[in-house]
Order: structure tokens, then sequence, then C-alpha cells
């Protein structure tokens, strides 16, 4: 290497190290900025929640308190456990419903992605038109179809409307069209598998980064959903949490005890979607079908 061109690389080097002078800490500033922003109300439950009815009204709302224990123990015993009954009803709802919209997306994505059939673009326009459709307008619609089926008051008008989601379809499509070779089906077609073993035995195990993905976005939907189950349920043993504290929250004003234990369901609420995010993250990987095909 000659001297002249070594000095490039050099110059470079150092023109972006002036690049990344004062103004190169404003972008990280910003993001702290907004992670503290977005953790601010997770620490206020986490401290509030160990606090004794006195001290949450009388004490700064950051100085830990000495009630935690006391709190868990009135809300399991809240109305004879029903919290513990929302929380079994919550994670039915999100559980179920998360793995089938992970299904029929992963599905409904990879035969739009890689199968041609007479009207494959006008249905992927359809379901793009629906992701711009805000839920509050579907929420009434769905309640009366649901309630002329004799299914209102069930778990099946909370489960049913969760399972299509446009979204999901739309970048589970997205994903098989990058992640899935063509080359890679042909030799399985032409090695005789028929299309149900290609898509068990070689789509979804490709598809795995974006079904994990949605799962989890659909997860996180299903179990912070207050609007649908509010309309849908009348009886209080098939609420959600977010329903269940609701109505907690709406005694609380001629109950102010009631506070203390709506702040430390709140917490308990919090605890399974990090634990969810932090065990699944592991298969959060992209490029999985690097080395699937040798070129």
């Amino acid at each position: 290497m000659t001297p002249a061109t070594a000095a490039v690389p050099a110059g470079r080097r150092a023109a972006s190290g002036r690049r990344r002078g004062p103004l190169g800490a404003v972008p990280t500033a910003v993001l702290v900025l907004g992670a503290l922003y977005c953790l601010f109300p997770v620490g206020w439950v986490v401290i509030a929640a160990g606090k004794s009815t006195a001290e949450l009204f009388s004490t700064s709302t950051l100085a830990p308190g000495t009630g935690l224990l006391s709190n868990l123990a009135d809300l399991a015993a809240y109305r004879d456990g029903v919290f513990w009954l929302w929380m079994l009803n919550t994670v039915l709802y999100a559980g179920a419903g998360a793995l089938l919209s992970t299904a029929v997306s992963a599905v409904s994505g990879y035969a739009l992605a890689k199968f041609r059939f007479p009207g494959r673009d006008l249905a992927f326009n359809l379901l793009l038109g629906g992701i711009l459709v805000p839920v509050v307008v579907l929420a009434v619609p769905q309640y009366l179809l649901l309630s002329k089926a004799g299914l209102a008051d069930t778990y099946w008008s909370v489960l049913l409307p969760q399972i299509l989601s446009p979204y999901g379809v739309y970048l589970a499509r997205v994903y098989a069209a990058a992640a899935i070779p063509d080359a890679l089906l042909e030799a399985g077609r032409i090695d005789g598998a028929t299309e149900g073993r290609l898509a068990r035995d070689v789509a979804l195990p490709l598809m795995l980064p974006a079904m994990v993905t949605i799962f989890l976005f659909q997860f996180v939907a299903i179990w912070n959903n207050f609007l649908l189950p509010f309309i849908m349920l009348g009886d209080d043993h098939r609420f959600p949490m977010t329903v269940g504290l609701y109505t907690m929250l709406a005694a609380g004003a001629n109950q102010p005890s009631l506070y203390n234990l709506i702040i430390t369901g709140t917490l308990l609420s919090i605890i399974p979607l990090v634990a969810l995010f932090l065990t699944m993250q592991r298969y959060w990987r992209t490029d999985l079908s690097s080395g699937a095909v040798k070129n």
C-alpha cells in the first residue's frame, strides 16, 4: 500500500471523528430521554406498589414503602381472589389469541408470498387497508355480529376478533418473500416433497423470527386490550386484568384503599410481559436462511 492510498482512509477517519464531535452525542441523548420517558411510569409503579395506603397519599412518590407484602396479601384476598382469575383469563386470551393469530398470519403470508392464484393482489390490498382501520371503529360491529351468533359475553367473543391480524399477515408475507428462497422450494418439489411438507419443514422454520415477532406483537396487544373485552363481556369472572382493574379503579372513588391494590395489580401485570420478552428474544434472529442455498 502506497502512502497516497493509506492517507485517504486516514483522512476519512479524521473527518468521521470530527463529525462525531459534540453533535454526535445528540442522538444518544434523545434516545436516553425517550427511554427515561417510557421507563419512569414503570419505575413509579414499582415504587408505589410497595407503599401502604398512608404512605401512598402522604409521602413522596419516589420514596420506597414498606407495604408490598401486605398489598399482595390484600390483593389475593380481594373478592375471594378474583384478581388471579382475571390474570388467568388474560393469559388465556393473550396466549391462545397470539398463537392462533401467529399460525394464521404465517400460513397466509407464506401463501401470498410464494403462490400465485386469482385475487391474490386484491386480498393483500384489502389486508393492507385493514391495517389503516382503527380498532375502535370495529368494536361495535363486532359486538353486534357476535351477539347475533350467540357468542357475546363468552370467551370466544374476545378470542375470535383477535385471530386475524392484518399487520401480522403483511409482516409474514414480506418476510417469507425475502427469507424463503424459491430455489429451495423447487429443490424440495423435485425431490418429491408435498406442499404441506415444504410448508412445515422448510418454510415455517425459516419464518421463525417473523413468527416470534408476530406472536410478541399480538400477545402484548391482546394483553393490554381494554375496549374489546369491555364491550363484549358482562360477567366479571370472564374479565381480563385491564377491565378488572378498571372496575376496581371505579370503585376506588369510595374506597381509597383499593388504589394500593390497583397499583400492585398493575405491577403484577407487567411482570409476565417482561419475562416473555426476555425468554423469547433469543429466537429473534435474522439470517436463518444463510447457508440454506449454496451458490
